[in-house]
């Protein structure tokens, strides 16, 4: 099953529970992806996003409530999206979803 698709995520970070609409667009070889990371305090988007098998890896550069690259790592099996969104000196903060439609 591809890893395309439209995700809502929960992310569990500092200033509590944020949600979010994560997209994946993958790349004609299957090796890259774009995508946005939409949230009530913003949208992100991808950048340097990496496809091995169903796991992506990528960066977003976040402006709100300060600057900071954040750098992600998921697993897709199925419908579900699990991973972990590493915040520099604020640690790993765990990203669960599911994929809609």
């Amino acid at each position: 099953m591809s890893v395309a698709g439209t995700y809502e995520c929960l992310t569990k970070t500092p200033m509590g529970d944020q949600t979010s609409t994560f997209t994946v667009v993958p790349s004609d070889d299957g090796a890259t992806f774009t995508g946005l990371n939409a949230g009530p305090l913003g949208s992100l988007e991808v950048k340097e996003g990496k496809i091995d098998g169903n796991t992506l890896t990528w960066k977003m550069d976040m402006t709100v409530p300060m600057p900071l690259t954040l750098e992600a790592t998921a697993t897709i099996d199925g419908d579900t999206l699990t991973g972990t969104v590493n915040a520099g000196a604020f640690g790993a903060m765990p990203m669960t979803g599911s994929r809609k439609g």
